[in-house]
């Protein structure tokens, strides 16, 4: 498998080489300053709409563009547009006092009213947001004065601030930018208060984002980021060498620019760095329990769970760059450490349960049946993902290995994702929401049917475990909510319905002479404004 991506490579490096008469000037090597101040990176899909109370858009871009009352650090939440906030002491009420210092970038002014207006707007589509749970908590918001916000809830709801840091929806766009007083139906603009602002977008081209001189954090020495659109693999590595982009990261869904042997090579050239982020993820394999089949029945997802070797995953296929993960969260997200049934590699193990639950393997067959059904099933990966590709090969051949087949499909994105809600499929990837969100947002997702509804619902303690969601989500007492997420965790970790793969980070491919380069406590968006050339 890594002879195949050396030779890929190699071949790759004869090309560049014969291209190199007519490849230009490298950026950030020879050109304008202008040039070599200016970030380019490279996107495997369209900025799209960029909404922010909808879900099409690219969340890097709208990280850029819109903001929230309060962010998510690794110290816990701080102040972002809310300079402080009190809690009531039922729980119920929280009062933000803003920052006096914000406008838009349209010239509006950020206050009071325009977070009224922007909580409402996202209220009024709240069947859009349900796997937010804030959005079924939200009762009212008024507004006591100027600069400050009154947000009243039906109970009392812990992860709160959690969801009002996010990326999307809770977060604000000029009033001016509304259709009809709404955003559920589309804006006119994209005035937010974020450190850059689009300033121009061509479909599956490009989008380009110029630095905002007024913003209230002090203006980004980085003045233009632009993102461009490219397939992954071979034409973002050319690109990338011939000075057409400059920066890559992994995106929002987990997709890989380029593999990390490309990487590598960069790296090796004296032109890039690469920076990684501790683990913000879990990749996973997804499983279906509520449809009809094989990944129906809890041993066949065992059994696969079994077949994994991850740490060979973790080295050839990321180099050490993802490490090998036994469990749904990784160990430094908040509730996590629970003590769980132990699943190594071990395809005797595999053999032996499969065995047991009734699925054989005839002689001179190589694939396992049970009441003349064959242990057949299909895997959906992302085609902008040479990682997944290569692991979903990986693991047909692993499964091959215990007589069951695997077809492998690969899919945009968005194909995968309708999937996940529609339940149209077996097996697919996919990873937890990550550090900003987790435990609580990938666990909130197991009941909505945009999300894991499918994965989860076919379990036996199906109705157990929605019920214990829902009372982790408002219990106030530490105690009895570690209680809880213990038990919801041990419940989907014992029936295999996520079978974890890797722990993954935020990947940075950027030239070597730029600084301040950081992460947030999400896989979804990057600080650009931190950034500066030296």
């Amino acid at each position: 498998m890594t002879r195949r991506i050396a030779g890929l490579l190699a071949a790759l490096m004869i090309s560049t080489a014969l291209l190199a008469g007519c490849a230009g000037d490298k950026s950030g090597k020879t050109g304008s300053t202008e040039r070599s101040q200016e970030l380019v990176y490279a996107t495997a899909k369209d900025i799209n709409d960029m909404d922010p109370h909808l879900y099409t858009g690219s969340m890097p871009a709208q990280g850029m563009v819109y903001e929230s009352l309060v962010e998510n650090t690794e110290d816990g939440i701080k102040p972002l547009l809310a300079e402080s906030w009190e809690t009531s002491n039922d729980g119920k009420t929280y009062t933000f006092h803003l920052r006096k210092d914000v406008t838009f970038h349209d010239g509006e002014p950020f206050n009071a009213e325009a977070v009224k207006k922007n909580i409402e707007a996202v209220q009024k589509n709240a069947s859009k947001h349900s796997w937010i749970k804030l959005s079924a908590k939200i009762v009212s918001c008024h507004v006591p004065d100027e600069f400050t916000v009154e947000l009243n809830l039906s109970e009392p709801y812990y992860p709160t601030l959690l969801e009002l840091s996010m990326t999307r929806p809770y977060v604000f766009i000029s009033p001016k930018n509304f259709v009809n007083g709404e955003t559920k139906d589309g804006v006119n603009g994209y005035n937010g208060t974020g450190p850059y602002r689009l300033t121009e977008h061509k479909t599956d081209q490009y989008a380009t984002f110029e630095a905002n001189e007024n913003y209230w954090g002090g203006a980004p020495k980085v003045k233009k980021v632009t993102a461009k659109v490219l397939p992954a693999g071979e034409m973002t590595f050319l690109a990338l060498q011939k000075g057409e982009v400059n920066f890559i990261f992994t995106d929002d869904r987990g997709a890989d620019s380029i593999d990390v042997e490309a990487m590598n090579r960069l790296v090796e050239s004296g032109d890039f760095q690469l920076v990684r982020s501790k683990a913000m993820n879990t990749k996973m394999i997804v499983a279906n329990s509520g449809k009809s089949g094989p990944v129906h029945e809890t041993a066949v997802r065992e059994a696969i769970w079994y077949s994994v070797d991850r740490e060979t995953v973790s080295k050839q296929i990321f180099s050490g760059m993802e490490t090998a993960a036994n469990s749904l969260f990784s160990s430094n997200v908040p509730y996590a450490d629970v003590d769980l049934k132990k699943r190594g590699y071990d395809p005797e193990t595999a053999k032996k349960i499969l065995e047991e639950a009734g699925w054989s393997l005839e002689s001179g067959k190589t694939v396992r049946t049970k009441d003349g059904n064959p242990l057949a099933m299909k895997l959906y990966y992302d085609v902008n993902s040479s990682s997944q590709k290569t692991q979903a090969e990986f693991l047909q051949h692993a499964l091959t290995a215990i007589g069951a087949k695997l077809d492998l499909i690969g899919e945009e994105s968005s194909s995968i994702a309708k999937r996940r809600a529609t339940g149209d499929y077996d097996l697919l990837f996919n990873q937890t929401w990550g550090l900003a969100y987790d435990p609580q947002s990938t666990i909130a997702a197991f009941t909505s049917e945009a999300s894991y509804l499918h994965t989860t619902k076919g379990i036996p303690k199906a109705a157990e475990l929605y019920k214990k969601i829902g009372d982790v989500m408002v219990f106030a007492d530490e105690k009895t909510r570690r209680s809880l997420y213990a038990d919801i965790l041990t419940l989907v970790h014992d029936e295999g319905v996520f079978i974890p793969i890797t722990n993954g980070s935020v990947t940075v491919l950027a030239p070597k002479n730029l600084k301040g380069i950081s992460f947030k406590q999400t896989q979804y968006e990057l600080p650009f404004e931190r950034m500066y050339f030296e």
